[in-house]
């Protein structure tokens, strides 16, 4: 007994479909990943600071004060290399360390004024760039874009960093293993 309406053959078309665009998606966003991990480390690493120091100071900026436990979440690092990112924007003047609003015995994380000074400068030299890529694309097209890569960034976030599910890791870390 068939579950599905549709014939067997079809059910194989649409699963070869489906692993012939996944498979051109994966090749898309790596090329997209590799140009901006590029684009980021070469425009971001002349204001002296680090991608992830940069990652760091926009988790401050856009979301305020948090904990260096919440910050670690947000960049999804370890606590430890997290303190290390803080101290060297604390060192810079980008970053402060603050007793928590509601546990004196802890500290917050915050931007300082040159820090989101800073973090302004790169963000508008980022989005002049994205401006001057998009420059040739008409309205719809450049807002499909903007939505499709969304979507595809909370279904990664949901599938990938959430913890629902990211599979067998036997082919990399061997048999038997799970990743996450």
């Amino acid at each position: 007994m068939q579950l599905n309406s549709r014939p067997r053959k079809h059910l194989l078309e649409d699963d070869a479909a489906l692993a012939a665009d996944a498979a051109e998606l994966h090749a898309a966003l790596a090329e997209l990943v590799r140009v901006y991990q590029f684009r980021d480390r070469d425009k971001i690493c002349c204001h002296d600071i680090s991608v992830t120091q940069c990652y760091a100071l926009e988790a401050l900026v856009e979301k305020g004060p948090m904990r260096s436990l919440a910050l670690a979440d947000q960049l999804m690092l370890d606590k430890s290399t997290t303190t290390r990112v803080i101290d060297a924007l604390e060192r810079k003047g980008y970053v402060e360390r603050l007793p928590d609003e509601t546990d004196a015995r802890a500290l917050s994380l915050r931007a300082t004024r040159s820090g989101k000074s800073l973090y302004d400068a790169i963000n508008r030299e980022l989005i002049a760039q994205q401006a001057q890529m998009l420059r040739d694309l008409d309205a719809p097209t450049r807002a499909a874009a903007a939505a499709v890569i969304r979507r595809l960034a909370r279904a990664a976030h949901a599938r990938f960093v959430s913890g629902v599910s990211v599979g067998d890791c036997g082919p990399v870390c061997g048999p038997g293993k799970e990743c996450g």
